[in-house]
């Protein structure tokens, strides 16, 4: 019966395996083609798929942070090796090696002067280019994550584009009269567009710091909640934007219990003006009561607390206010997040000598203007923090977050 029963699990262990995976339909492993070369590749695994990425001959070529993938790459004449691979959200990956032969180049192309490959500029950014065939050229466009935001009826192009904070895809088109088209796909990453004042203090990959600190009980009602398990995980290579972020965690058995996490940076008096900058990531936010992102100074004799949360349960963003030790809703919608994806996130915030100010709120490329001002509190001390919470729902079922390219700026 037992060696029956090792025999069940194993057949169910193969058949699970079965499903994980990627699998590369274009081009056929020892296959001869023509460059641009066409990939066409899907993936897939237990836990859902968070990024797929080609490699040539050990260099990355192409990121998508999907399940699937269906692009043009450039390719020199000669034998390659190929490697599809993929990642799931438990950190899992998967790969499809395979060896083809270029053989020739099309007799077109499309050369991107700007931006480069990979750069990291602000909105709204410049892209020129051109292209040339054997054929007259007809028409050029411009596609940003799939959807065309500029075409023109000539050789080149020379225009500015608008995209959210956060990584695009951006692919360059162009069409001769024969009808064959020439593609180059680029990726960038977009900055926040408010450029850093001058003497600005940068603190960046905050969550990469050590000396976190933590407290669940301190995070409830009061300062005196119902405890929760909880942890933070720092270095994971994905789901991450640069190779390294950190997983927060929590669960535990009694309900709406919460944990809190903050990191000191060193006090500075002086200081009045700060941004919050931070992507996160979710993969169950229908779990979430709250997500709270905070930001905190003392300078000797008054504590400001820039608190803020993404209320979930009541679908809007809140603000702290601190001499009334309460949240107080905003007009500004924070549904669920989406799960599976990065979500970029900036706050703006002033003080004066005894108020906390509530500038703007951008969300995803969104940029909201509060202006909220509330009162501070008398308080000893110097310091200046960011923190981050998480509030348990109903059951306190479990979920993780991932923060990365956490960045405080003040001046």
């Amino acid at each position: 019966m037992q060696n029956a029963i090792r025999y069940a699990i194993a057949i169910l262990m193969l058949a699970a395996s079965a499903f994980a995976g990627v699998t590369i339909s274009s081009p056929a492993p020892g296959s001869t083609a023509a460059s641009p070369v066409h990939f066409v590749a899907s993936a897939s695994s237990s836990a859902p798929i968070t990024a797929m990425r080609i490699y040539v001959d050990s260099t990355s070529v192409f990121l998508t942070f999907s399940n699937n993938l269906d692009t043009l790459v450039s390719m020199s004449v000669g034998t390659h090796s190929v490697v599809v691979q993929a990642w799931d959200s438990t950190g899992a990956v998967f790969k499809a090696p395979e060896t083809i032969t270029v053989n020739s180049t099309t007799s077109g192309n499309v050369n991107v002067t700007s931006p480069a490959n990979n750069a990291t500029l602000a909105s709204p950014f410049q892209v020129t280019a051109s292209a040339s065939a054997s054929k007259p050229i007809t028409a050029m466009q411009i596609y940003l994550d799939g959807n065309l935001v500029f075409t023109n009826n000539a050789a080149n192009l020379n225009t500015n584009v608008s995209a959210s904070p956060g990584t695009h895809s951006l692919v360059v088109q162009a069409w001769d009269s024969g009808g064959a088209f020439y593609k180059q796909f680029l990726t960038i990453n977009v900055s926040t567009s408010s450029p850093v004042p001058p003497g600005a203090i940068v603190k960046s990959d905050i969550e990469d710091m050590s000396g976190w600190e933590n407290c669940t009980v301190c995070a409830g009602a009061g300062g005196n909640g119902p405890p929760a398990g909880f942890s933070m995980q720092q270095f994971q290579a994905s789901p991450s934007l640069d190779g390294s972020s950190a997983k927060f965690s929590i669960w535990g058995s009694t309900p709406y219990s919460d944990a809190l996490w903050w990191k000191q940076l060193g006090g500075n008096n002086a200081i009045q003006n700060f941004k919050y900058d931070v992507l996160f990531y979710i993969t169950a936010p229908q779990f979430v009561q709250a997500l709270e992102f905070d930001v905190n100074q003392s300078n000797g004799n008054t504590k400001f607390i820039f608190g803020t949360q993404c209320n979930v349960s009541a679908r809007l963003w809140d603000v702290w206010d601190t001499a009334a030790a309460t949240w107080r809703h905003t007009n500004i919608a924070c549904p669920p997040p989406t799960a599976f994806v990065w979500h970029h996130l900036t706050w703006e915030f002033t003080r004066n000598s005894g108020q906390t100010i509530f500038v703007a709120l951008t969300f995803d490329g969104v940029k909201h203007y509060l202006n909220a001002v509330y009162s501070a509190k008398p308080v000893g001390g110097t310091e200046i923090n960011v923190a981050f919470q998480m509030d348990g729902d109903f059951a306190q079922h479990a979920y993780s977050v991932w923060l990365d390219n956490v960045t405080l700026t003040y001046w």
